[in-house]
């Protein structure tokens, strides 16, 4: 992987943003390069390692893939088969799906294929709380019939997308988790509306952050992932090896940044003497050093759980990764902003690109305050490791002798 890197990805950079830059931001076709690197990946044996019944490895071992693939994050993950959305859907399609549904999308995927997309996110409600979420999947005979409005419809533009996985309420009556299910819908389908392109912090994406509306959008109950009711659950077992990928990457983006503020600060010279010396940049220099190993063994420790225990048992360590890593992210790319200077802030560099998309993720994956909940809850319920009732001198509190002062 990181000759693949090195010799493959980091050179075809260029041509990526050229094509991007030539054909305009509100443009998703796909830049030939692209499919180039998918090629060469795939000769490597690089492809789809994301997914341990495909790749024979595990998440402990994917770690260190994904994080290498974030240090070109708009090419490297696509290249190698290991970029949202689709790595969640093709983990929904493989769990859930049926032998029909699997051999329509799931093995083009698997393949490159096709793009997908995930609709889950809705404009009028707090999504972060998937129990709010109104759009209606009402079943009218031998189809189900779609009602509502979704926004950040990750992959939605990509003209490669053929297929839309889509949240809604099935029974409103049931319990509050048992209200949503999950339907395979393939773009295209009559009723979708794309009403526009969403940037994030002014930036518009390739494969496109969309809204949509669905109106009365009609496809056949086989469409149907799981079973009615299970979308609350099959979402949560989207977002654990799935959410932490995210997370994965942005350490590779962390790693990039530190290594641009390194040879800036070597190369530039202020007030009489390389930034280098400087205490102020080699104490940035320590403190991102350890920040981000920090957050990438707190990753590794959750990615061990995943393999040894499953999602569930991982999840307070999910939440912690999710609350800390792109915090960590977000201020490694910050210090290197800064001593760039004004270049920081420009497209000179990836670093605005960066810090913009990084910043973002303390919502799309999960706002902070529902990981910091998460963790707070699963402390609570810990039992500590010595009785507290118990003094350090082994006194129990009734037992202590009050201190006596010398005049």
């Amino acid at each position: 992987m990181v000759d693949f890197m090195r010799d493959c990805v980091f050179p075809a950079e260029r041509a990526y943003h050229d094509h991007r830059a030539e054909h305009g931001e509100h443009d998703h076709s796909v830049p030939p390069v692209v499919e180039e690197l998918k090629r060469e990946a795939k000769r490597r044996g690089l492809w789809n390692l994301f997914l341990p019944a495909t790749s024979g490895i595990d998440q402990l071992d994917y770690a260190a893939i994904a994080e290498l693939s974030g240090w070109s994050p708009e090419l490297a993950p696509e290249a190698i088969n290991g970029q949202a959305p689709d790595t969640g859907n093709m983990e929904l399609l493989h769990l859930f799906a049926t032998p029909e549904q699997r051999e329509r999308w799931l093995e083009p995927l698997l393949d490159g294929r096709i793009r997908s997309a995930f609709a889950m996110t809705e404009p009028d409600v707090a999504s972060s709380d998937a129990t709010n979420i109104t759009t209606a999947i009402r079943r009218d005979g031998d189809d189900y019939v779609i009602d509502g409005r979704k926004w950040w419809i990750s992959g939605l533009a990509d003209p490669r997308c053929e297929l839309l996985v889509v949240m809604g309420k099935t029974d409103p009556g049931a319990p509050a988790h048992r209200q949503q299910s999950m339907v395979l819908v393939p773009a295209g389908t009559p009723g979708i509306v794309v009403h526009r392109d969403l940037p994030v912090f002014g930036r518009h994406d390739q494969h496109g952050r969309c809204e949509a509306s669905f109106e009365r959008v009609r496809v056949p109950a086989t469409h149907l992932l799981g079973r009615e009711g299970d979308g609350f659950a099959m979402a949560q077992a989207r977002l654990g090896p799935g959410r932490i990928h995210h997370c994965m990457r942005a350490l590779g983006a962390a790693e990039r940044a530190l290594a641009m503020l390194i040879r800036r600060a070597r190369q530039r010279v202020a007030f009489g003497g390389p930034l280098i010396e400087r205490e102020s940049i080699q104490r940035d220099i320590a403190e991102s050093r350890v920040a981000i190993d920090q957050g990438r063994l707190l990753c590794q420790a959750a990615a061990r759980t995943i393999d040894l225990a499953g999602n569930k048992a991982a999840a307070a360590q999910i939440s912690m990764v999710k609350l800390i890593v792109p915090r960590v992210v977000t201020q490694v790319i910050d210090r290197a902003i800064q001593v760039h200077g004004a270049a920081g802030v420009s497209d000179d560099v990836p670093l605005a690109a960066m810090w913009g998309w990084h910043r973002a993720m303390r919502i799309f994956d999960g706002p902070d305050e529902i990981h910091a909940r998460t963790v707070a809850r699963s402390e609570l319920k810990t039992t500590p490791l010595f009785d507290l009732d118990v003094t350090l001198t082994g006194r129990m509190p009734h037992e202590t002798q009050p201190l006596h002062r010398r005049p």
